[in-house]
């Protein structure tokens, strides 16, 4: 995901897969990472993901419990938007990523633009 580490995106796909809060021990026993992870590793993950609004935390007794405050398409949509204004020509941009699609995406795009309110779009 853009703006997360490798680290980061595996600590939120278990977050997204499981959909319901999770202590630090859990999130670390899912991880579906090749090497071994240590829980204080893990535990600063999450609280930098907190502390960048990707996680919220409820205290449950002495530990915590952390949950997404986005879905994975919400995510999605905020980095793909952080891409466009980054860009410095979001029509080039978005031009580009409109030939890359698929045709099935071109028809997902085209219905969804087909449904707005754009009077000003043909005048572009």
């Amino acid at each position: 995901m853009h703006g997360l580490g490798d680290l980061e995106s595996a600590v939120m796909d278990v977050l997204w897969r499981e959909q319901h809060p999770l202590k630090v021990r859990h999130v670390l026993d899912l991880l579906d990472d090749e090497r071994p992870r240590a829980y204080t590793t893990v535990l600063t993950v999450l609280d930098n993901l907190h502390r960048k609004a990707w996680v919220s935390r409820t205290r449950a007794g002495k530990a915590f419990l952390y949950e997404a405050t986005l879905g994975r398409t919400e995510a999605a949509v905020r980095a793909l938007r952080e891409v466009v204004d980054a860009a410095g020509d979001p029509e080039a941009v978005l031009l580009h990523f409109a030939r890359l699609a698929t045709d099935h995406e071109a028809d997902l795009l085209d219905s969804a633009l087909s449904g707005r309110d754009a009077p000003d779009r043909r005048a572009r």
